[in-house]
């Protein structure tokens, strides 16, 4: 990708809330076509900025070695995280077995932490505005034994602070709420990276489709 997407301009940080992001990229006059260019472009960028910054650092495939390794693994998240959690979960449980979701705002955590090994997984994911909650399962879980991997937008975000492996994600937009773009695609990721090199997941995956096909779970096109 080249042009102007290439780079985005830096984040102010100062934007903590959707309002304060409304008043200063929203509030003032424009057309919907311009818009739709700035928005566009700025997913473009954040998006080639943060795979480009993975790869070199190398923080998913530490993280996909260490899903693969675990006895169980948990992925929570609140909020809106709670949202990219879930999705992150389902595509893990595709290949992988023993994936829980939890929503760290349930207090279903209490049972994840109740049964905690040291070769248990905790994906925790956190966007800013960060829930509390979030942070306490995921220190909690780490004092108890258990591999956090904090998948973040800022490397001195709450669950940043107790993860092993932290997997910092830009989340800089153009519009009033921060980009999911890049959140999604590192999920993918990571997905993709676990179940290709878990043992047993060819099987799982042969398993899950015949199942599927009996409890008529999706609607197939005819020929």
């Amino acid at each position: 990708m080249t042009g102007r997407a290439d780079v985005p301009p830096p984040e102010d940080t100062r934007l903590s809330s959707p309002s304060q992001r409304y008043g200063a990229r929203l509030g003032r006059p424009t057309t919907a076509e311009a818009l739709q260019q700035r928005v566009v472009e700025r997913e473009l960028a954040t998006l080639q900025r943060g795979l480009g910054d993975l790869v070199a650092d190398g923080s998913v495939l530490r993280a996909a070695q260490q899903v693969v390794a675990a006895r169980r693994r948990v992925v929570a998240g609140a909020g809106k995280s709670y949202a990219l959690a879930h999705l992150l979960s389902t595509d893990l449980g595709v290949g992988l077995s023993q994936v829980q979701l939890v929503d760290a705002a349930s207090g279903r955590g209490l049972d994840v932490l109740t049964d905690v090994r040291t070769t248990d997984v905790l994906v925790a994911v956190s966007l800013r505005r960060y829930r509390p909650e979030t942070a306490s399962l995921a220190r909690l879980f780490a004092e108890r034994g258990g591999t956090v991997v904090a998948l973040t937008d800022a490397a001195d975000s709450p669950v940043a602070q107790v993860a092993a492996t932290v997997i910092t994600v830009p989340t800089t937009s153009a519009s009033h709420v921060d980009s999911a773009t890049a959140v999604v695609s590192v999920a993918h990721l990571l997905t993709t990276l676990s179940t290709a090199s878990a043992k047993g997941a060819r099987r799982r995956l042969a398993e899950r489709e015949a199942l599927s096909d009996q409890l008529a779970l999706y609607t197939r096109e005819t020929p």
